[in-house]
């Protein structure tokens, strides 16, 4: 139902971009909790596809025609942007070395700061939203 309402902001991307930073840093901390387990490999969601795969939805979403009344707005199951996160299921196995204890550290880091980026934006945006909707400007 949010689709509906929400599909033409950027809202729709900032949950995927949430989700994605969510996932991943589950990911990461199970390599920091596993720092010393012998055999361990460490595992990662690889940003990159991500990153492509998002682009590729959002471009797809543009080419869709923008909705002339609300009547009319659908959540189609062929949402471009529903594919991206069914996509992010595969987990990239290092194979030889791990990475260290700092690039991880590191990378959740980095992580953390994409998630709070989205926040962020989404948050401002609902603010916009409420001040449409109470017509103070």
């Amino acid at each position: 139902m949010s689709g509906d309402i929400f599909g033409p902001t950027t809202i729709p991307v900032l949950q995927e971009v949430l989700s994605f930073s969510q996932a991943r840093h589950g990911v990461l901390a199970g390599n920091i909790a596993n720092y010393g387990t012998p055999g361990y490999q460490t595992r990662d969601l690889s940003v990159d596809t991500f990153q492509q795969r998002l682009k590729e939805a959002i471009a797809a979403k543009n080419e869709q025609p923008s909705y002339v009344s609300p009547g009319l707005m659908t959540d189609e199951p062929g949402d471009p942007l529903k594919n991206v996160s069914r996509n992010m299921s595969t987990i990239l196995h290092h194979d030889g070395t791990n990475v260290g204890l700092e690039q991880q550290v590191t990378e959740m880091s980095k992580n953390q700061m994409l998630h709070n980026l989205a926040i962020t934006i989404m948050s401002s945006q609902f603010r916009l939203l409420q001040a449409a909707v109470s017509e103070r400007v």
